[in-house]
């Protein structure tokens, strides 16, 4: 499952270019609230507890429990970061969205999907496995969302296939997509092709041609 991380915040009451370069001065990093009946709200994060977060996490979704300074008084908000923006030339994060959720309400979020262990087509036959698809949309509350999806391909042979109905998922997930499509499959060894090509002359028939020529 996801780790559920504390992240301290701050209100910022002050917007525009001037005021988001002061927030960057003093370590942190502009950031707003979105989602679940919430206004959306301008915060600023400390720039670098958001790199230790980003830095630690397995997947792509990270949930945190933003703890909201506001003058002394604390409001806690379960939340998702939506999306980061880095600076593209600098080790620097230039902003952060957070998306407000409830503990209570079912999300819908892609989480990665990845193959462990060896297949018995690929190993034993030659086969490759192919991985079709990289992510799935699935449906859980907050608490159950996982970090990543991994897959047991290890017992699969040659044109076996595993779809997306064949997935173990953790307690309380549920995939939102299709069961029949193909997550991964063990394609058959690629055999090089011993037909000549068309209108190629055989070894055999350039004698015959060459004997006849000289009688």
């Amino acid at each position: 499952m996801a780790k559920q991380v504390t992240l301290t915040a701050r209100p910022r009451v002050e917007s525009g270019r001037n005021a988001v370069k002061r927030v960057r001065s003093r370590g942190a990093v502009p950031a707003v609230i979105y989602g679940h009946h919430t206004e959306p709200a301008n915060l600023e994060v400390s720039h670098r507890d958001l790199e230790i977060i980003l830095s630690h996490a397995v997947g792509e979704n990270i949930l945190v429990n933003l703890q909201i300074d506001n003058g002394g008084k604390t409001a806690s908000q379960l939340s998702l970061i939506q999306e980061v923006q880095h600076h593209t030339l600098k080790p620097q994060i230039l902003h952060v969205d957070f998306h407000a959720v409830s503990a209570t309400e079912k999300i819908t979020a892609e989480v990665a999907i990845e193959p462990f262990g060896e297949s018995d087509g690929v190993k034993n036959y030659g086969g490759l496995l192919e991985h079709n698809i990289r992510s799935l949309s699935i449906r859980c509350l907050p608490q159950n969302l996982p970090e990543i999806i991994r897959v047991d391909v290890t017992a699969l042979k040659v044109g076996e296939a595993i779809h997306i109905r064949d997935l173990q998922l953790p307690e309380g997930v549920e995939a939102n997509a299709d069961g029949d499509l193909t997550v991964f499959i063990v394609a058959e060894p690629k055999v090089g092709d011993e037909t000549p090509a068309t209108g190629a002359t055989s070894p055999e028939v350039l004698k015959e041609k060459k004997a006849e020529a000289k009688k």
